[in-house]
């Protein structure tokens, strides 16, 4: 094999590890062939996230690391589901540019993806929602392939910008959008030198810099993966109908309080334009308690109502 061969074959792997660091390594064409097929190499860090969670065997937990990774994954669900979905995906309210910013800085440390790629795939699936070109139906694919091996695929790695023109017009979440490495790996190192911190200046409360970097970023971003990832499969099969849409959306309480609100998933692709999912007050919707709270600090602004016409059109509950 000659040299300008084994160059040759090692272009892929090459440019899929630069991915992990810079998403623009990778053009549309590079993305042609196999598109459905995962590319494991790319997505050896998710998998070692999985991984790294047993090393609370030897690693162990104290109650402070354990209080951080609930902070920690209050704090960023609140951040996707608020603002990557309800702002980003539906522009459910308003906001100022820097406030924006903030936000999409605080959930792209959730390690999925930047607020262009979350939007512009959401977007798509709003689309098509449960037809063959979805890219995460279970009805079309399967609950697995939903739930988390669709954004592992070449065919859903770029982001689709040209669902996303209005905000791409915005340089900062571009660059959030193409190094989305960033932001993980700058909450990663703090935490770490968190948990040094304590353990040097507070050694009582029994942590170091790796548990704190266990517990606050390993554990509660694995931990927010999934239950995130629910919204695409169970939400889809688990649950029930209020109203008819032309989709397999279902509602369910317990995943409407674990992902803040995003299990009203029903009434949801029935109105996605509405801040609130939660269309009804026995329906538990943190986002949008929290939304209306930074209305009445004059934080947001325009909070997007559910109709009473739309409230009132409804089905048989399946």
């Amino acid at each position: 094999m000659t040299d300008r061969t084994t160059s040759k074959n090692m272009m892929p792997a090459l440019k899929s590890i630069v991915t992990w660091f810079d998403n623009n390594a990778v053009s549309l064409s590079d993305e042609s062939s196999d598109s459905r097929q995962i590319d494991w190499l790319r997505t050896l860090p998710f998998i070692m996230m999985h991984i790294a969670c047993f090393s609370v065997i030897w690693i162990g937990w104290s109650p402070i690391a354990v209080v951080t990774a609930i902070v920690l994954y209050a704090i960023r669900m609140f951040a996707i589901t608020g603002f990557y979905h309800r702002y980003f995906s539906h522009k459910a309210f308003k906001t100022s540019r820097l406030l924006q910013f903030i936000f999409a800085t605080i959930a792209a440390t959730a390690v999925q993806r930047g607020p262009l790629w979350w939007a512009s795939h959401h977007r798509h699936h709003h689309a098509c929602a449960d037809k063959g070109n979805d890219p995460h139906s279970p009805a079309r694919h399967g609950f697995l392939w939903s739930h988390m091996a669709w954004f592992l695929t070449k065919d859903n790695f770029m982001t689709r910008h040209e669902r996303v023109k209005d905000f791409g017009r915005f340089p900062e979440l571009r660059l959030l959008d193409r190094f989305d490495i960033l932001m993980p790996l700058l909450l990663a190192l703090s935490l770490y030198a968190f948990g040094e911190w304590l353990a040097f200046t507070y050694p009582g409360a029994g942590t170091s810099g790796l548990q704190m970097l266990l517990w606050g970023f390993v554990i509660s971003t694995v931990v927010l993966y999934h239950v995130t990832f629910t919204v695409n499969s169970l939400s889809h099969t688990w649950g029930s109908r209020r109203y008819p849409t032309r989709d397999s959306s279902r509602n369910n309480a317990l995943l409407a309080l674990l992902t803040f609100g995003e299990g009203w998933h029903n009434n949801h692709h029935h109105y996605p334009g509405s801040a609130r999912q939660g269309f009804f007050w026995w329906e538990v919707d943190i986002t949008y308690y929290l939304l209306v709270l930074f209305e009445k600090l004059g934080l947001i602004r325009e909070l997007r109502p559910v109709p009473d016409k739309i409230l009132q059109h409804g089905g048989e509950r399946t």
